[in-house]
């Protein structure tokens, strides 16, 4: 059973998650309205990813037999200088996530909760891997600079990507 500190704590993850989702949204109707359909796309599934991440968080509060409770989500920003300033926010936010992940196995920690650090484990690895991936195209863009075949080809790379359901070991 979760404490009401874990619970809420897991909660507010939750709230999160589902704030990244539309954060990434709104950036990938920026990258669809620019004419970025790749990078639109890589958008998309980021999307998908953290409304997969919100779930785990909320099939596993009712797990532990507590109660799930859903906040407002504010409105994201839509408009950005560029396609790098736009990646560059999407990293701020993912090592945002990384320090309230950080936090919320902080509070496992001293609730005493083992079971939550476990599930934590997942997600604090999932963490690594999005500032990784966000931070190669940050990179990237950084480096094409204004170019437009840069632009084209990074945007044709992005589009390839696939939507593939993350996976905790065992499942």
């Amino acid at each position: 059973m979760l404490t009401d500190k874990m619970a809420k704590a897991l909660n507010d993850q939750i709230n999160a998650e589902l704030s990244s989702a539309y954060l990434y949204q709104a950036m990938a109707a920026y990258f669809e309205h620019l004419g970025l359909r790749g990078f639109a796309k890589w958008f998309d599934n980021q999307v998908l990813e953290e409304m997969i991440h919100a779930r785990k968080l909320y099939d596993f509060i009712h797990e532990r037999s507590g109660r799930v409770v859903l906040e407002g989500i504010e409105a994201p920003q839509h408009e950005w200088e560029s396609p790098l300033a736009a990646f560059e926010a999407a990293l701020k936010h993912e090592r945002y996530i990384t320090s309230r992940i950080n936090d919320l196995a902080r509070v496992a920690d001293e609730e005493g909760d083992r079971a939550t650090q476990i599930f934590l484990q997942w997600f604090i690895s999932e963490q690594v891997e999005e500032e990784s991936s966000v931070g190669e195209i940050v990179d990237q863009l950084r480096f094409i600079k204004e170019s437009p075949h840069g632009l084209f080809m990074l945007d044709r790379e992005l589009g390839q990507r696939k939507f593939t359901t993350p996976s905790v070991e065992g499942e």
